[in-house]
């Protein structure tokens, strides 16, 4: 992972973990030790799924750059839907509150998303790669 993907990775993840440490506190404090539990659960996965997303669209952004777009899209629809299948899996579950869980879940997936944006935002990254030495007139690759 280069240092530019894994700073991005790092500036979504940071501000994402915070809204989920201040998530379990106040859940803990309204539902009790199982709104808590929630929380962090909810907290992790959003990591786990966004930061996974993350880093394969990096990867296809480098090696399949004509399917930037079309990936990213189908990503984000594939990750919102992956999150709903894990709600409706442990709506009824006894190991944490689920209203926690969820208001959790979605907190911190917005989180992400507004961390992301921002991130990209003030990266600054090229939008044509520079030429290297070789290509350039009078260097012995340089073609005639």
């Amino acid at each position: 992972m280069r240092s530019n993907d894994a700073r991005s990775l790092l500036h979504a993840a940071v501000p994402t973990a915070v809204a989920g440490a201040i998530a379990a506190v106040v859940s803990g404090v309204v539902a009790g030790g199982k709104g808590a539990v929630g929380a962090v659960v909810a907290t992790l996965v959003v990591i786990l799924f966004m930061g996974l997303g993350l880093v394969v669209l990096q990867r296809t952004a480098r090696s399949l750059p004509h399917l930037f777009q079309a990936m990213g899209l189908m990503l984000y629809a594939a990750q919102i839907l992956l999150l709903f299948i894990f709600v409706a899996v442990f709506k009824n579950t006894t190991l944490f509150h689920p209203k926690a869980f969820a208001i959790t879940l979605v907190v911190t997936t917005l989180v992400w998303i507004g961390a992301q944006t921002r991130a990209h935002m003030k990266a600054k990254i090229l939008y044509v790669e520079p030429d290297s030495d070789a290509d350039k007139p009078g260097n012995s690759g340089s073609k005639p």
